[in-house]
């Protein structure tokens, strides 16, 4: 069983590793959206332990903090290898990596008994960045090499359909000689803040950049997705990572990002800037300058490998060790860190680094200041899902899922 999770966890990091590694063409983390209905259920992506196909299953479950469910048996089997997840508008968005073709998005609502019901099947290019924005996802293809423009694509997620689409010169907005490849998306306001790395897009270092510290927001305006500034600062390196959100919105609207410091060339690590989080305030398209949380320097030397904003300034974060410090590496250690007072703590009640096979990158928060829910893969096999009290800096062993990977948490709504 041990190394049957652990080839599976390999695999689902190389999928992604691979993927951006062999096609010209390749989450969150994006915060999950209820609805309108009176009752809630919990989705749940899972990779069944031993599966040939590599497929997920999506199951179901009235809670997150006790009781069990498993994939034997059970769930919406998905169709093809690599599904990535995004809720918005209480609709349920399963979206295939093809590999670099066309790929489905399946989307599900739950009906009148809580069962998920498939509402559409669409196929739609393969993307790398899928977030809700308006009363769309978002979603955006970036080429690491050959093609110089980046695609940005309008789903509606109440028609489940693309409605708009256009395109941005990526070399172009480097402009340094590299291309800039966009990490994520988050809607701030009307405006869409696209985080981008700057890369050489050249084998056989595609990834590798001359302009490991630094980072670069492209702010566009929407529906239209033109690019309208860019933001820059040279305190940290670029903004999340590949696949990983590295932005946050608070309750008055001022943006938080961070830096995992993974800059790379020629497959050796060159940042020298400090993983830490920096602002811009609300109404304003700058970072602000007295702002800068060193994490790395609070946690004694560890990194962020990536964020979960649960409300009220509070973040969990997943942590590196100067060691584990990779562009993909995996966070298997846990902290709290509250942004306005700069505070950092390493939470309790988690599973030792050790023991941890696989964490999952797209969790759940109802955002109440409090809260996040995070899967979690031992290395003996057992999944569960964590509450996280990030004020306490505590963890509680919740939902078990059997015979599966978690890989994925969102929330629908129903009546």
């Amino acid at each position: 069983m041990k190394s049957a999770i652990k080839s599976i966890t390999l695999g689902l990091g190389l999928g992604i590793f691979l993927a951006a590694c062999t096609s010209d063409d390749n989450n969150v983390n994006p915060t999950p959206g209820g609805g309108e209905g009176g009752k809630t259920k919990y989705v749940i992506s899972a990779l069944p332990v031993g599966s040939t196909g590599i497929a997920d299953y999506l199951l179901t479950a009235e809670s997150l903090t006790s009781g069990t469910v498993s994939t034997v048996g059970n769930g919406k089997e998905q169709d093809g290898t690599y599904r990535y997840y995004v809720t918005h508008k209480n609709r349920f968005f399963s979206l295939l990596y093809g590999q670099g073709n066309p790929g489905a998005v399946t989307t599900y609502n739950l009906d009148g008994k809580g069962e998920l019901n498939k509402v559409s099947d669409f196929q739609a290019e393969t993307v790398q960045v899928f977030a809700p924005v308006a009363d769309d996802v978002l979603t955006i293809k970036v080429p690491r090499s050959g093609n110089e423009s980046a695609s940005f694509y309008r789903i509606d997620a109440a028609q489940s359909k693309i409605v708009g689409e256009a395109q941005v010169n990526i070399v172009k907005l480097a402009g340094n000689g590299e291309r800039a490849h966009f990490t994520w998306a988050t809607q701030v306001g009307d405006k869409v803040y696209a985080p981008y790395m700057s890369i050489k897009g050249v084998a056989p270092d595609a990834f590798g950049t001359a302009y490991p510290d630094s980072a670069w927001i492209a702010v566009l305006s929407y529906p239209a997705l033109t690019v309208e500034k860019v933001i820059k600062d040279n305190r940290i390196g670029f903004i999340g990572r590949y696949f990983n959100n590295g932005l946050a919105v608070d309750e008055q609207g001022d943006v938080y990002a961070y830096s995992a410091s993974v800059g790379t060339n020629n497959g050796k690590i060159t940042s020298t800037k400090p993983s830490a989080i920096v602002r811009i305030k609300a109404g304003t398209t700058e970072f602000d300058k007295s702002y800068l949380f060193n994490v790395e320097q609070a946690a004694g030397g560890y990194n962020i490998s990536s964020q979960l904003y649960v409300g009220k300034g509070n973040f969990i974060l997943t942590m590196t060790s100067p060691a584990e410090k990779g562009a993909y590496a995996i966070g298997k250690r846990f902290a709290a860190v509250n942004v306005y007072d700069q505070t950092f703590k390493w939470i309790e009640g988690m599973p030792d680094a050790a023991n941890i096979a696989n964490v999952t990158t797209t969790n759940y928060t109802p955002k109440d200041g409090k809260a996040g829910y995070i899967g979690i893969t031992q290395t003996d096999g057992a999944s569960y899902v964590y509450e996280v009290d990030a004020v306490a800096a505590k963890g509680t062993r919740g939902l078990k899922v059997e015979g599966g990977v978690i890989t994925a948490i969102n929330v629908l709504n129903y009546e």
